[in-house]
């Protein structure tokens, strides 16, 4: 354990300048192509608002709709820890998903470990471990996943893939060579589920690919139009070639579009560049099963449990709201329905969904 412990002061103090870039920066956010989507309203729906139901599932739990609070933070502070306490509080009021931010802070510290114990204010509700699948390269194997997974209690583990965030990062780690494989070895040990995620530039075909040949069926694409951890890093050191990269990537949007011919055997989450219920809408026309939202949170989770479960039922509102105006009374029938995507640059790729509504 020497070798992790050695970096630990420098990973708590990371996670708070990110925190203070995001606040500090706007830039940060980055423009999505959700707005080039646009959606056939119906003035008839022929439905009730209070017939609406957009209950879904996620690892065998229930949730109220579609909604995951995305990895954010944690660490050896009480800020960090707080933030995680607020947000697994609210997801637990609002029975939606939550993954908490990497874990690597807590294997090089076990003072971190605080601030991942969320299991108490959240019995009920889905959550994901995660750990930087790069660190597979760096001396991590089952048993540090594995404590990753206990300290959380975990209902699945994210191996998050960042090699444009540990590129421009001043202290990144940069050896990405024969991941798939080691992935691979580790889902055939580990029993909860494996969930490959980008951090904000997408998943691709290719990697979807590779991630299905290991053995994982979950992938949160988490694509370009969210926070730019490229931007992030550009304020820590690199600033050059951080701005460069700073829109680097596959949009959400075009990430879905590109995993299409993968809806049988894969299950994907989107996330990056979701602002409202409206986003969250397109992305699960496009054929996400669950909705990843990070950035909008931080700022309530500063605040209290409370801010955070206002701004969630602000997603919760204005998603319900769209399913009405769309006509659509059960979540299943928003999959894959190219009729409810009107004239945009998507329009001649949602013939394809057609195909997965059978």
């Amino acid at each position: 354990m020497t070798q992790f412990m050695a970096q630990s002061p420098t990973i708590t103090q990371r996670k708070q300048d990110h925190i203070q870039a995001l606040l500090d920066d706007p830039l940060i956010e980055r423009q999505s192509d959700f707005d080039q989507i646009r959606l056939v309203h119906r003035a008839l729906p022929e439905l009730n608002f209070a017939q609406v139901d957009s209950t879904s599932e996620f690892l065998g739990k229930p949730l109220r709709f579609p909604f995951l609070i995305s990895s954010m933070t944690g660490g050896a502070a009480d800020n960090l820890q707080q933030i995680n306490r607020h947000l697994a509080e609210a997801a637990e009021a609002c029975q939606v998903a939550m993954a908490v931010g990497s874990q690597r802070a807590m294997i090089q510290d076990s003072q971190a470990a605080a601030s991942f114990a969320l299991r108490a204010y959240a019995p009920n509700i889905p959550l994901i471990a995660n750990v930087g699948a790069v660190q597979l390269n760096y001396g991590y194997g089952e048993s540090q996943l594995r404590r990753a997974l206990d300290v959380l209690q975990a209902d699945a583990l994210y191996l998050h893939l960042n090699p444009l965030q540990e590129r421009i990062q001043p202290e990144g780690d940069q050896n990405f060579a024969a991941l798939a494989e080691k992935i691979a070895r580790l889902a055939e040990k580990i029993e909860q589920p494996i969930i490959l995620k980008e951090v904000g530039s997408g998943l691709s075909p290719q990697d979807i690919q590779l991630g299905l040949q290991a053995g994982v069926r979950w992938f949160d694409l988490a694509g370009r139009g969210g926070t730019s951890w490229s931007r992030i890093e550009a304020h820590r050191g690199n600033p050059d070639q951080g701005i460069l990269f700073q829109d680097w990537g596959l949009t959400t949007c075009e990430a879905l579009v590109l995993a299409q011919p993968f809806l049988k055997e894969a299950n994907l989450i989107a996330s990056g560049g979701i602002r409202s219920g409206i986003d969250m809408l397109k992305a699960v026309i496009l054929g996400a099963k669950l909705c990843g939202v990070a950035a909008p949170l931080l700022r309530p989770a500063l605040d209290s449990t409370e801010a955070v479960i206002a701004e969630i039922e602000r997603f919760e509102q204005s998603f319900k709201t769209g399913q009405f105006l769309l006509a659509i009374e059960k979540l299943a029938d928003l999959h894959f329905n190219s009729d409810l995507i009107l004239q945009s640059p998507w329009h001649p790729l949602a013939r394809h969904l057609r195909q997965f509504s059978d």
